[in-house]
């Protein structure tokens, strides 16, 4: 029998502000368990919460960027369920009237262009964390993040594949990040998502039922968590059997999902308006303010890397893929003059040393004014292409400057005539054989000449000028 997926994403963005959603602790991650807590966060008894100003204008900019709905009025909700990691026993929420309403994104999986509804984007809390295997036979709870401010983005159940639900969350990454909306560190929790996967058979208009894989924090895992999910609804519904609505875990460790808790209702929650916030209203001074200081998005980047740096509209595409790449390149431009050599790099070398490190180029050791001392000693030919991959390795492990590797090395690039010719000469005499044969029709034996100049200068000698005294000399 053939099958057909249906996905929806519910995508929850902390928003990159200094103080939580309704207090004045700070949000900044990795503090000492518990120490980013004030009364408010706590839920103690008497105590009033405000509205970050801030993460109502990230929420605002989102919506701009993806020609939503922005409602200048909202309000907030009780959402109440009861957990240890939420103190308050309920959670502040969006429910009758988000800050964001509709929208769309476009996604690129393979070859094909895909444009998927949003739903509605709303503000709330987030709850604080549960830390199972610190303490042999206890739980603990830091409460750092309770009050942090999210940005929960639904979609429309839209998306057709595991693959398809990974370029959606790598375009929402690129476009929180972008937006400064968001840092998107997925591994720190600022970006994850809970899918929504539902299976029928092919061409039936209603929709199967449906299960929520809770708090993915990484693509890898949200194509291995729907994936298995897919396959596992496939085979119950091909013996018979009926899938049941649910929430369900993810286990990397075992690349499966596992059964959670039955799935709740919205009315499993009791909404009610929260009564002790009144609805925010954004004047239209406000919402002229966001839209007069909205920020370049990527294709925008594209046009004009082509434009001012003449770099192929393929590398532009690369650079400006990501927000930390594009401000980096911009910045290493400002000190070097061959932008399609920085280019070359950044795409070729450095995103090769990131991928292997799992890292984002800011949380490196390569600085900008190194790497465009680096572009500048190739270009002006101090060193060659190889010796700059080998000061590379040195910059990524030390942080060094190149110039401080050269010296230090002794990498200087050997650019004159006479030492070049002087060691050719020595190479010609030493090889007459070969010397013969090359000159009696066999080509290929130049590369083997140009390789014993190179070893004789341990790689140093300016490749062109080689070139160019060894063509002269073997006529």
């Amino acid at each position: 029998m053939s099958w057909e997926t249906v996905i929806g994403l519910e995508t929850h963005v902390q928003l990159s502000t200094k103080t939580k959603l309704f207090s004045r602790a700070s949000t900044a991650f990795g503090a000492s368990p518990n120490t980013n807590v004030n009364l408010i966060d706590c839920g103690l008894p008497g105590v009033l919460p405000s509205v970050n100003k801030e993460a109502f204008y990230k929420a605002i900019r989102f919506g701009m960027a993806i020609d939503a709905q922005i409602n200048q009025v909202s309000i907030f909700d009780r959402k109440n369920y009861f957990y240890a990691d939420l103190p308050k026993g309920y959670q502040i929420t969006q429910m009758d009237l988000p800050i964001v309403l509709g929208g769309s994104i476009n996604i690129v999986s393979g070859e094909t262009t895909k444009t998927i509804n949003i739903t509605r984007a709303h503000l709330e809390e987030d709850a604080g964390k549960s830390i199972h295997d610190e303490y042999d036979g206890y739980s603990a709870i830091d409460l750092n993040r309770a009050g942090t401010p999210l940005l929960e983005i639904v979609s429309e159940p839209e998306i057709s594949s595991a693959k398809e639900a990974v370029a959606y969350m790598k375009a929402m990454h690129q476009l929180v990040t972008y937006l400064d909306v968001s840092d998107g560190n997925m591994a720190q929790g600022s970006l994850r998502c809970d899918a929504n996967v539902s299976i029928r058979k092919k061409g039936d208009k209603d929709l199967g039922t449906r299960t929520e894989i809770k708090n993915i924090n990484s693509f890898k895992f949200i194509e291995k968590a729907i994936n298995f999910e897919i396959k596992r609804q496939i085979k119950i519904l091909e013996k018979g059997e009926t899938v049941t609505q649910e929430t369900r875990l993810y286990d990397s460790s075992k690349d499966e999902t596992r059964s959670m808790r039955s799935k709740e209702f919205a009315n499993d929650y009791r909404y009610f308006p929260e009564p002790d916030l009144l609805p925010v209203v954004i004047s239209d001074e406000e919402i002229k303010r966001i839209k007069d200081e909205f920020p370049e998005l990527p294709s925008e980047k594209e046009m004009r890397y082509q434009q001012d740096f003449k770099i192929s509209a393929y590398d532009a595409q690369i650079i400006a893929s990501s927000k930390s790449m594009a401000d980096f390149f911009e910045a290493a431009a400002e000190q070097t003059g061959n932008y399609n050599l920085l280019a070359n790099w950044l795409i070729g070398e450095i995103s090769a040393y990131l991928n292997k490190e799992l890292i984002e180029i800011n949380e490196s050791k390569l600085s900008i004014a190194n790497v465009a001392i680096l572009i500048n000693r190739i270009d002006d030919q101090t060193i060659s292409g190889k010796i700059g991959k080998a000061i590379f390795e040195e910059m990524c492990i030390s942080g060094i400057s190149p110039d401080e590797i050269i010296e230090s090395q002794g990498l200087k690039q050997i650019s004159d005539d006479g030492a070049i010719e002087e060691i050719i000469n020595s190479v010609i005499n030493d090889n007459p054989a070969q010397v013969e044969a090359y000159r009696g029709g066999k080509d290929k034996l130049f590369g083997f000449f140009v390789g014993q100049v190179m070893k004789l200068t341990q790689g140093k000698a300016n490749p062109k000028t080689v070139n160019a005294i060894l063509n002269e000399k073997l006529k």
